[in-house]
């Protein structure tokens, strides 16, 4: 398929800027994927469609205060900082975004609080906006993490307009039962669980299970070509453990249902697949793209939030002004390869005829058979 297949017009005021007051209260649309029809639900009826036995399946990756505001040396000038991911625990290296990164070269330190206690120095020059710091810190390594994220907020993405992410924000851009540190995007889907929907989960006997893929730099590159095959998308860490496997081959050869909770949870579970059509244990890194036509052989249903075309708000504003620019395209076309092209754009024609909101603070879609 072309990339050019996957753009709608999308009003601005559709997309969500702050969470609906309760996570399990906001809309949901059901998609039955072999029929096409679209059922309009709030979200806590999502059990009405499975049973006891089920199983849901989440990403249990915890995002990090990722967003940091720094100083230049001699000038002063303000940059900001996008912390991607640790490459070095000793040396206390990083992976980063810089804006504005022309400002930014080998060599230059930041300063990041108001004693200076804490300083970075760039090392490396990665992409256009990426840098390799290096923080010049003398306490140990746990000291470190804790003063650096004390200085870091809330990673959300550019598309939700504030000036600065809200305290609330802290907890909402966060799954309930996340556990496994290291993402700079939430899985959204996961977010619209409440604590009262999970008892009720476990009361109804549905079965949770969880995968760790942390959403990373791959989230922040737009998709530049019009043939999707010739897309790579970057490497994200991921774990499969031993007890997921034997809960989801277990439950596909009793023939019960199991439920992907967001598209990073589909695309680990797709990416441990074996020829039997079972998933085995993994421990590593996935490029793996997804996009129309694809077999998916483990999964019957998924649950996503409402996602942006590449020609979507934002889209080609100036990313040094604007902050690293969500690539939702990649999420939008593994939901169309899961419920059907056709299927989803319509779906998505009719979400924004009945003003469903889009983003991830937004409501969802579960497709089902």
């Amino acid at each position: 398929m072309k990339l050019s297949e996957f753009n709608f017009d999308l009003p601005e005021e559709l997309i969500a800027q702050h969470p609906s007051a309760v996570r399990d209260e906001c809309r949901l649309m059901v998609l039955h994927r072999k029929t096409g029809e679209i059922e309009h639900k709030i979200f806590k009826d999502i059990l009405e469609y499975f049973n006891e036995g089920d199983l849901f399946v989440f990403n249990d990756t915890r995002v990090f205060p990722a967003r940091l505001i720094g100083n230049k040396e001699k000038t002063g000038a303000k940059i900001k900082v996008f912390l991607l991911r640790e490459l070095n625990e000793e040396h206390k290296m990083w992976d980063v975004l810089v804006d504005p990164a022309r400002k930014i070269r080998i060599g230059n330190k930041l300063y990041f609080d108001f004693d200076d206690t804490i300083v970075a120095e760039v090392i490396d020059n990665t992409t256009s906006r990426g840098r390799t710091l290096r923080f010049l810190y003398d306490g140990d390594h746990d000291e470190f993490k804790r003063n650096l994220y004390a200085l870091g907020q809330t990673p959300l993405p550019n598309y939700i307009v504030r000036d600065e992410p809200e305290e609330e924000d802290a907890d909402r851009y966060q799954f309930l039962k996340a556990r496994v540190e290291g993402a700079v995007a939430a899985p959204a889907a996961s977010l619209h669980f409440s604590r009262e929907l999970l008892r009720r989960m476990e009361i109804k006997g549905i079965e949770e299970g969880f995968l760790t893929l942390h959403l990373g730099l791959g989230n922040f590159r737009e998709i530049d070509v019009e043939d999707l095959t010739k897309h790579r998308l970057d490497s994200e860490e991921m774990e499969v453990n031993d007890t997921l496997v034997e809960q989801v081959n277990r439950a596909k050869d009793e023939g019960r249902h199991i439920c992907a909770i967001g598209t990073s949870t589909m695309r680990g579970i797709e990416s441990t697949v074996g020829m039997n059509g079972h998933i085995k244990p993994f421990s590593g890194w996935t490029n793996k793209f997804i996009f129309p036509p694809y077999d998916f052989t483990v999964c019957d249903s998924m649950v996503s939030n409402f996602h942006m075309s590449k020609l979507g708000p934002n889209a080609n504003k100036n990313s040094e002004d604007d902050g690293p620019a969500m690539t939702e395209s990649v999420m939008l076309m593994m939901v169309a390869a899961f419920g059907g092209y056709e299927n989803v754009m319509n779906a998505y024609d009719v979400a924004i005829k009945e003003k469903y909101m889009f983003g991830a603070y937004g409501d969802a879609m579960l497709i089902v058979d």
